[in-house]
């Protein structure tokens, strides 16, 4: 099955539940590096950004059914804060020292340039070398978005973006530059690296805005996970009650 959606009781049964339904065990017990990347945009707690109970229990069934490295890996866009300051603040610290697993800021580690002149937002892009020697987990949460209607695992792929090349410089957010044209720009960053794996936590859900604002009412009480990104996404754009053929980024593929 290349995407599974269940419905949500709890990290511990429902994250090793869906990661089930999809077959994950044999996958990721084939990985020797894997890469977990969640939404951590800034400092808000969940539901903006990705509870650290969700990723502690990815990390727990990777554990039990693979030797792999585990590196979390995000780049906050939020220019208050080092992506260090996020991980403390919201727990990734504790937890990761916890399972002995490695945190990294992927806005500050080596980097790798692409090209291909057939993208029209995106013709060259630097992203990081880490992205090319490990298996990709994107651990999004469910939100509606103020510019491309939904943020979910594509969009998440984001946090890759270094902000000495993605910046405007005038101290906003450390991606603006990726917001140009931005459902292409989502488009053409999926191109060059899109998630191997996808776990969403749906299990409350914005219903308006990616950085607060209205939680779903009810809560849309959901994990998805996929091996496709896109029909992830297309899952969530229903759950949040869009129709995903009138997004951009979702329409296409």
């Amino acid at each position: 099955m290349t995407f599974a959606t269940i419905a949500f009781s709890s990290y511990q049964d429902s994250v090793s539940e869906v990661l089930d339904a999809v077959g994950a065990k044999k996958i990721l017990s084939e990985q020797s590096s894997i890469l977990i990347k969640p939404n951590l945009i800034n400092a808000s707690p969940f539901p903006v950004t990705t509870p650290v109970e969700c990723c502690e229990a990815a990390v727990r069934y990777i554990k039990a059914c693979s030797d792999a490295d585990i590196v979390i890996g995000e780049g906050c866009g939020d220019p208050s804060y080092e992506t260090d300051d996020i991980f403390r603040i919201l727990g990734y610290k504790d937890m990761a020292k916890r399972h002995d697993v490695q945190l990294a800021d992927l806005n500050d580690i080596p980097l790798r340039k692409l090209k291909d002149e057939s993208r029209s937002a995106l013709p060259e892009i630097y992203l990081p070398e880490i992205a090319f020697t490990h298996f990709i987990i994107s651990v999004p949460v469910l939100k509606a978005h103020s510019l491309a209607t939904i943020t979910g695992t594509l969009k998440n792929m984001m946090g890759l973006l270094p902000p000495k090349h993605y910046s405007n410089g005038n101290g906003v957010w450390k991606k603006a530059l990726f917001h140009k044209h931005l459902h292409q720009a989502i488009t053409d960053l999926n191109t060059y690296r899109t998630p191997d794996l996808s776990l969403m936590d749906a299990s409350v859900g914005l219903a308006d805005y990616h950085l607060g604002g209205r939680e779903c009412s009810p809560p849309a009480g959901k994990l998805i996970a996929g091996f496709n990104p896109l029909e992830v996404d297309r899952e969530a754009a229903t759950l949040l009650g869009i129709d995903w053929k009138t997004v951009p980024h979702l329409s296409e593929g």
